[in-house]
């Protein structure tokens, strides 16, 4: 068994299997993405082992400990067994490198496995984090009004060799009051924070990074404060899509979603939607009419839209009116287009 750096912990991690034998809660709250939760103790088992460690001190603390995991070992073996298939290097954290990923690396260790575990565990993957989010890259951002497909444009461009960023994908929301329709996984802040990371170290500061327009919080996600200016700072390559191009989007995303669903997502903009439009969508929502509700809602987030760009440096923005109605081309077209726009390193948003 041998104890590593975060960033040699990182790099080995495609080469093996990558356990977090902390508490489910913790898991749950932030994990180093890919990882697979092995819990050395329960939620409540940990309450229990750290009140006696707190009251009694350390060796009671480690005999319950003991007297805890003694009759789990054999199936934490063959838990571990059954995840690593024929891979025999394991990579195990706890919280901070110390008792918990040191039992149970000793544990596969002794059985045969490969063990790695990280040094100062966890908290220094978070460190690692949001250290990473300071890091300088070339961002361009991928504007347009909403139904403009850029989330499809962006995969798209990222089959074609571009480096994306899909902000939304790892949100799990797609950016609006109806960003949770649809997304059936959910995940907290610091674990955003922590699939942000992963990607932004990957993307080569060399090479241009897209990255979608958004707002600083996308539903109940912030963006973080760094990587957000350097967003701000960013050039804009902003799409013009016919209205009506957009709005048949719009109606290809949601149109098969519950109205039920759809009505949940108005009420969440009623105030600023205002009374008459409100009124006029919930009524072509009861009858099924979502085209008309959809021309409503999109004029709606087209004025929001508008808003948002006058608050960039009218300099900063590149107008690019698509032409091609096929998704690869207007990829590639929109690539090509992209070559002649500088990268900015002027402008300054506060």
């Amino acid at each position: 068994m041998k104890s590593i750096l975060i960033e040699d912990f990182l790099s080995a991690i495609p080469e093996g299997i990558l356990l977090d034998v902390r508490t489910p809660a913790e898991f749950e709250k932030g994990h180093i993405p890919g990882a697979i939760n092995l819990p050395l103790f329960s939620n409540d088992e940990r309450v229990i082992v750290g009140t006696i460690y707190k009251q009694l001190g350390r060796k009671p603390a480690i005999q319950k400990g003991l007297e805890i995991t003694g009759p789990k070992m054999k199936d934490f073996v063959k838990t571990a067994e059954s995840i690593a298939g024929d891979n025999n290097k394991v990579l195990v954290y706890c919280w901070r490198g110390g008792m918990r990923s040191g039992s149970m690396g000793w544990l596969l260790d002794m059985y045969g496995f490969e063990v790695y575990t990280l040094k100062r565990g966890y908290k220094a993957f978070r460190n690692y984090v949001l250290k990473s989010f300071g890091d300088k890259k070339n961002v361009l951002i991928l504007g347009g009004k909403t139904g403009s497909g850029k989330t499809d444009i962006l995969h798209e461009m990222a089959r074609q060799g571009e480096q994306v960023i899909d902000l939304e994908g790892l949100a799990h929301h797609k950016g609006s009051a109806f960003g949770t329709i649809g997304e059936s996984e959910n995940c907290s802040q610091e674990h955003f924070e922590n699939k942000l990371a992963i990607e932004w170290i990957k993307m080569d500061p060399d090479r241009k990074v897209w990255i979608e327009d958004e707002s600083r919080s996308i539903g109940k996600k912030i963006i973080p404060e760094e990587i957000w200016n350097q967003m701000r700072n960013a050039n804009v390559l902003h799409l013009e899509i016919p209205f009506e191009t957009r709005l048949q989007n719009v109606l290809d995303l949601y149109g098969t979603y519950p109205v039920s669903d759809l009505k949940t997502s108005v009420e969440k903009i009623k105030k600023r939607l205002g009374g008459m439009a409100y009124k006029q969508v919930m009524d072509y929502l009861d009858k099924n009419i979502l085209f008309e509700a959809a021309g409503i809602l999109l004029i709606y987030y087209d004025k929001t839209y508008r808003h948002g760009l006058k608050s960039r440096d009218i300099n900063t923005i590149f107008e690019y009116k698509a032409s091609a109605a096929e998704l690869p081309i207007m990829a590639a077209e929109i690539i090509k287009f992209a070559r002649q726009i500088p990268e900015n390193k002027t402008v300054q948003h506060v």
